[in-house]
């Protein structure tokens, strides 16, 4: 039970507490550039959080059986960039070929994923908080789900900011970005709801 409730907190932890977006700003770029549309934002979420998982399976092995015993640790940001690369021409492959209208709506940023630093930061950040397998998948699934709930949100805020009409001076990405510090605030309040 105990285990349990460790894998929750680390979950709820990922998703509200150290989200990739708003409190570590990775992962910036696709933040801002699907969000305009929530059937892209979730399209973009969902394929972040399935490289995040299958990336984190790979890394994790890659990590502990062939670079720490053999010290080469120094090797591992390079070789978890190209196993994130695999991983998105892979995902990419795949949505071209079984879900064509995602493809297209995500367009360019698809392929952005490849140097998604949020990716990459979570297989990172999963070896050097000391966690297992388990730990590291179930972190990778709650950054990738706080990933999608801060795609969503802020999907929902650009279509409430597309009715509004700011003054000139805000317009555009200054407004964007205004509406991106207003909701990454928000989630600054979850800070010591679980303990880590």
């Amino acid at each position: 039970m105990e285990t349990l409730k460790g894998l929750l907190a680390i979950v709820m932890t990922s998703v509200l507490v150290n989200n990739y977006v708003l409190s570590k700003f990775l992962g910036i770029c696709p933040f801002l550039g699907v969000s305009k549309k929530t059937d892209q934002a979730v399209g973009m979420g969902v394929a972040v959080t399935f490289v995040m998982l299958m990336a984190t399976a790979v890394t994790y092995p890659i990590q502990i059986y062939l670079l720490d015993p053999n010290g080469l640790g120094y090797l591992q940001t390079i070789l978890f960039i190209l196993v994130i690369a695999a991983l998105v021409q892979f995902v990419e492959i795949v949505l071209k070929k079984f879900i064509p209208a995602l493809h297209r709506s995500l367009g360019v940023y698809l392929p952005l994923i490849t140097t998604n630093c949020a990716v990459l930061g979570v297989t990172i950040n999963n070896i050097t908080d000391g966690y297992n397998f388990l730990e590291s998948m179930v972190s990778s699934l709650g950054c990738g789900l706080g990933f999608l709930l801060a795609m969503v949100l802020f999907a929902g805020v650009r279509g409430r900011m597309e009715e509004s009409n700011p003054p000139k001076a805000f317009q555009g990405i200054p407004i964007t970005l205004v509406a991106a510090s207003i909701v990454s605030l928000a989630f600054y309040g979850f800070i010591g709801m679980f303990a880590d």
